[in-house]
C-alpha cells in the first residue's frame, strides 16, 4: 500500500520531523511504501499531484494548515495532530489501512 504523510506543527521544527520519522518507521514496519512531506520552518518540497493521486491513503499530522491543500481533493485522508503520530504512529497507519480497505 502507498501512503502519503504530511506533517506540520505550529513552530515547524521538532514535532514536524518527529511525527514524520514516527510515521515513516511505522509504515515501513507494516510493509507500506511511505512518502513523507514535511512542512516546516524551512519551507517544504511539495509532493506531486501524480504521487498523491496514486496513494491509497493520506495521513495529515498537523497543528497548522496544510499548504496547497487542494492537491489532496478527493483523497482518503486520516486526520491527526503531530503528537498522535509521535505517540502512536502505528494506530494512524491502521486507520489508513482501514480507510483504504486494505
Amino acid at each position: 500500500m502507498k501512503i502519503v504523510c504530511v506533517t506540520s506543527c505550529a513552530t515547524g521544527i521538532a514535532h514536524t520531523y518527529m511525527a514524520a520519522e514516527a510515521l515513516k518507521r511505522a509504515g515501513k514496519a507494516a510493509g507500506h511504501e511511505m512518502i513523507i512531506e514535511t512542512q516546516g520552518a524551512g519551507g517544504y518540497k511539495p509532493t506531486s499531484v501524480d504521487v498523491i493521486k496514486s496513494a491509497d491513503a493520506i495521513i495529515f499530522a498537523n497543528d497548522v494548515g496544510i499548504r496547497d491543500l487542494d492537491r489532496f481533493d478527493g483523497c482518503k485522508i486520516v486526520q491527526a495532530i503531530p503528537k498522535q503520530a509521535i505517540k502512536d504512529a502505528a494506530a494512524l497507519i491502521k486507520q489508513a489501512e482501514e480507510l483504504a480497505g486494505k
